[in-house]
């Protein structure tokens, strides 16, 4: 993996982050440096999927920003989708809806 690889899984994962962020409707139960923290992994973990699997010597450089680009956005999906569906954070509201 070069440099430019983890340069570019790095730019591609922060800007999924932050457009995850603004596109997603509803209620934003995760705070911005997590989405922004899961996109850059989520990016990394795609350029070296495409790493492992991509093994020309001169490959497309629109495959690993295709890859990675999917994998941050669906990290982010999930996170944000996953964190919606917690229990409400206010005790009160918890109590009435038990009693």
């Amino acid at each position: 993996m070069t440099g430019s690889t983890l340069v570019g899984a790095l730019v591609v994962g922060l800007a999924v982050g932050a457009v995850g962020r603004l596109v997603l409707p509803g209620r934003r139960s995760v705070p911005v440096w997590l989405t922004l923290a899961l996109g850059v992994a989520a990016a990394l973990l795609g350029a070296i999927v495409v790493g492992l699997v991509d093994r020309r010597p001169a490959g497309s450089p629109l495959l690993p920003l295709v890859v990675q680009t999917g994998f941050a956005a669906v990290a982010v999906v999930l996170a944000v989708v996953a964190a919606g569906r917690q229990a409400s954070p206010d005790p009160a509201a918890r109590r009435k809806e038990e009693g």
